[in-house]
């Protein structure tokens, strides 16, 4: 009985501990979501255009994935207002809805949906907290951000500083602050660790030298692998074979000194008896006499040597 309700408490614990760390997705927390908000632009008057010549506000999502993502059937919720939510479903259908991997999609916030697949039924208010969440077809929260009321001016956008990344920045408040829609939010202008090998290995004669080094390595490791298992692998087989016959140790070392023969000695005599047992040998009735004779020219360019008789002068 007491074993039973030990039981029972066990499992309620469990279930309380379980319930305990389920806790819902809050403010700055990803969820691990393949697809993420990557930057908001709110007050576009002179920067990217829409397919209309529309200076719109535009939300950029990212696929931080090394595979396509299709955000058909997703839904975009907009608020600047507690209680008051707008919803935008993703339409299905259109093939630009599939994401590329470690590419961008780039959706108008104009509040004209008629316009086509990537123009949402909302507008944003800078004047207020905007929050604004992606939702997959379950209903399920992927990604969410929250823009402070006032934070971006006119053509400025709020951008994750790397694409995927859980730092945010203010965009387009300097000369080297530049607003990125559809493409990297950060660019690698030069490769550091490139460059640091480059400088110690110009030519590359210590990068050849290594890859040899490491495939010549690879090489006589296998080698070593193979060749070890291969005896251990025929010792093996020798002992089974002698406690199979009932043979003693010192007959079992004697047993397996024998097997240390080559096999090309058992090749050979094996091919020796089979021609002595099965007489292959022609029988050579007629003695050829080979002499050695010496050309000074060779038969491919000269024609003397095909000539029955020589010709009489």
């Amino acid at each position: 009985m007491n074993k039973n309700k030990f039981g029972i408490l066990s499992m309620l614990l469990a279930v309380v501990v379980a319930f305990a760390s389920c806790k819902p997705a809050v403010e700055g927390e990803e969820t691990g979501s393949k697809i993420l908000i990557n930057e908001i632009l709110m007050t576009n008057e002179t920067n990217f255009q829409d397919d209309y010549g529309m200076h719109s506000a535009w939300v950029e999502l990212f696929n931080k994935s090394y595979g396509s993502y299709n955000v058909a059937a997703h839904l975009l919720k907009y608020s600047d207002t507690p209680g008051d939510t707008a919803v935008y479903f993703i339409p299905k259908g259109d093939v630009l809805t599939l994401i590329q991997p470690r590419q961008h999609s780039l959706f108008w916030a104009d509040g004209q949906p008629a316009r086509g697949t990537f123009h949402v039924n909302f507008v944003f208010n800078p004047e207020k907290e905007v929050w604004l969440g992606l939702y997959d077809g379950g209903n399920k929260l992927l990604n969410q951000v929250t823009v402070p009321a006032g934070t971006l001016s006119t053509d400025q956008s709020y951008a994750r500083i790397i694409d995927g990344e859980n730092e945010w920045e203010v965009r387009g408040a300097g000369t080297n602050s530049h607003i990125t829609p559809s493409t990297n939010n950060y660019t690698l202008n030069k490769n550091v660790k490139m460059e640091k090998f480059q400088q110690h290995d110009s030519i590359g004669i210590g990068m050849a030298i290594t890859a040899m080094a490491v495939v010549f390595s690879g090489l006589l490791l296998l080698y070593i692998i193979f060749r070890t298992i291969g005896k251990i692998s025929a010792w093996h087989a020798q002992r089974v074979a002698a406690k199979a016959k009932g043979l003693s140790k010192e007959e079992e070392k004697e047993a397996m000194a024998k097997g240390s023969t080559p096999g090309e000695v058992f090749a050979a005599i094996a091919l020796a008896m089979h021609e002595m047992q099965e007489d292959v040998h022609d029988v050579e009735d007629t003695i050829l006499t080979i002499h050695q004779i010496e050309r000074r020219y060779s038969p491919w360019n000269s024609k003397i040597y095909t000539l029955r008789d020589n010709p009489k002068k």
